[in-house]
């Protein structure tokens, strides 16, 4: 008996592992479908990640486009206004530039230009509430400054939409002018206009053309550390 068995025993050991075999092979199968199914998410997921990269690439030149071209308008514009001229302006040339001490005699009210003290009236938007001297004003105009002045006959808002506009602008300066005839004077070095009111167009177009425009005599100076 003890033989007999050894024998069965034997030959069910020496036939082949069907069951086996086709587990592993199931195994391989299943592994093999579940890389295939990971290599296709992958593929779905770089494929998003090239496209929305791509969209925000395309957002970005596109963004980055429009603010190159409107700086380019805007550039632009302000050089066509720049050389446009402006109804009503006056100007005068060859005007004297001597620093003095003493009174100067203007020709004009207020001055455009002439002798004038060697301190500028500091003009980095500086809006004055009393009147300043003549001679420290015509030396900012020197530097390419505007000057703004109003007398009695100016309104409330049109001193407070000059004050505005000349404290958010480098190189102006404002100041009550109680002796001028027009209601508002704008002055530039030798350059002149005269408005009724701050809501006048003219107001921005001189701002554009004359601040630091080709009418400065000292290209660069200072405006600021001046007379206060």
């Amino acid at each position: 008996m003890g033989s007999a068995s050894k024998q069965t025993n034997q030959s069910n050991a020496n036939k082949p592992k069907g069951g086996s075999k086709q587990a592993t092979a199931d195994r391989r199968e299943r592994i093999a479908k579940l890389r295939a199914e990971e290599q296709r998410r992958e593929k779905r997921t770089k494929i998003i990640a090239f496209s929305v990269a791509g969209v925000l690439v395309a957002a970005t030149i596109a963004g980055a486009s429009y603010i190159v071209l409107d700086a380019q308008h805007k550039a632009d514009q302000k050089a066509a206004a720049a050389k446009a001229p402006i109804p009503g302006v006056k100007t005068w040339n060859n005007l004297s530039r001597n620093h003095v001490t003493t009174p100067v005699n203007y020709p004009m009210t207020p001055p455009v230009g002439g002798d004038h003290n060697p301190v500028w009236q500091t003009c980095m938007g500086n809006v004055y509430d009393q009147p300043v001297h003549n001679e420290n004003a015509v030396h900012s105009l020197e530097h390419g400054a505007v000057w703004v002045t109003y007398n009695g006959k100016a309104t409330a808002d049109d001193i407070k939409t000059l004050s505005d506009k000349v404290k958010a602008t480098p190189y102006t300066l404002m100041s009550p002018y109680p002796t001028e005839s027009g209601t508002i004077t704008l002055s530039a070095w030798g350059t002149q206009l005269v408005v009724d009111s701050a809501t006048d167009p003219r107001v921005n177009e001189f701002f554009t053309k004359y601040v630091q425009g080709p009418q400065t005599q000292e290209p660069g100076a200072s405006c600021s550390s001046g007379q206060m």
